[in-house]
């Protein structure tokens, strides 16, 4: 951490948990001594606004296909950055999702409506008209289908390929294994990668002892095995993973999860901030900074991840493109 940023605390020295020097000094508490007010939004998570050219070409392409963005629904404070950059996230399989995770906004249901076979072509013409180079395939839990999901996503795949030939394709999947078989789940994975996506990600979200207040529905061992499944069938694809800070969550546990993530041969990683949708999501329990941020990603790479992405904004497809 740099001088100045108001911690007095000594920090927790990585090289008494292992071979990691790495010291990285954290507020205890995010609120003020004594009261029960949470600490403002620091300067640091205040975004400057993309130019409304950025947004208004992809907005309007993605309302007249009638196709979502994970950039959209999720309001991303990077996607005026990454549409300059050709690379956009569709949500796919409709915006209501099986489930209920405390931290996320988009819309929970038991009743999905099915999905729509027209979409694989929707997605397949809003890539080709903007011009994309880079696609990120993610979508909210189905835990109401038969194959949850695989199978639409391998032919959203197959069909970009087919309309859009030279553009790379990373998928952002859900566990697969919510029916805890797997079997199952290895069997919908083996489905995806057929379709030859350029990297698999799946989220680990947040630290172990946190996952079942944060990811209601999904355990920790069951999204380490998606990554571990990947390696098993396609030993040379680049899997990927994601945590979000500022749960609760201790140096040590973030450097636990980090090691389960390489224990599976996990190669990429993303490290954000955690931000509050509403109040009746998650509170957030403190803001890392950015110098925390930077610290932590030494780390990640001193492990053996050969792409890191840490920092407060960063997200699930920050810079995707960079492989």
């Amino acid at each position: 951490m740099t001088a100045g940023q108001g911690c007095h605390n000594p920090g927790i020295n990585f090289a008494i948990l292992g071979r990691y020097p790495i010291s990285i000094k954290v507020p205890m508490t995010q609120k003020s001594p004594g009261s029960d007010s949470p600490v403002r939004i620091p300067q640091w998570l205040r975004p400057s606004l993309a130019k409304a050219s950025d947004l208004t070409r992809v907005q309007q392409v993605v309302r007249r296909q009638g196709v979502q963005t994970i950039c959209e629904e999720g309001r991303c404070p990077n996607r005026g950055e990454c549409y300059r950059q050709g690379t956009a996230t569709f949500l796919l399989l409709g915006p209501v999702c099986t489930r209920a995770c405390a931290f996320c906004q988009v819309t929970k249901g038991q009743a999905p409506a099915p999905p729509e076979r027209s979409e694989p072509e929707r997605v397949a013409a809003a890539v080709l008209t903007l011009g994309l180079r880079y696609v990120v395939l993610t979508s909210v839990a189905r835990d109401d289908l038969p194959d949850q999901g695989a199978g639409h996503f391998a032919e959203v795949i197959r069909v970009i390929r087919h309309r859009c030939p030279g553009v790379a394709v990373e998928v952002l999947t859900p566990d697969f294994g919510s029916d805890r078989s797997p079997e199952r789940q290895l069997e919908r994975i083996a489905t995806v990668l057929a379709a030859g996506p350029v990297c698999y990600n799946h989220n680990l979200e947040t630290v172990q002892r946190l996952q079942g207040v944060v990811r209601r529905g999904a355990q920790y061992q069951r999204s380490l095995a998606v990554l571990q499944g990947v390696k098993q069938i396609a030993p040379h694809l680049p899997t990927k993973s994601g945590l979000m800070l500022g749960l609760g969550e201790t140096v040590p546990e973030v450097l636990g999860a980090l090691q389960d993530l390489r224990g599976v041969g996990c190669d990429r990683l993303t490290l954000g901030q955690y931000l509050r949708p509403s109040l009746s999501h998650l509170p957030v329990q403190r803001y890392w900074t950015p110098g925390e941020f930077a610290e932590l990603a030494a780390l990640a790479r001193s492990l053996g991840f050969s792409q890191v992405q840490a920092g407060p904004l960063v997200r699930s497809s920050y810079h995707a493109e960079q492989s």
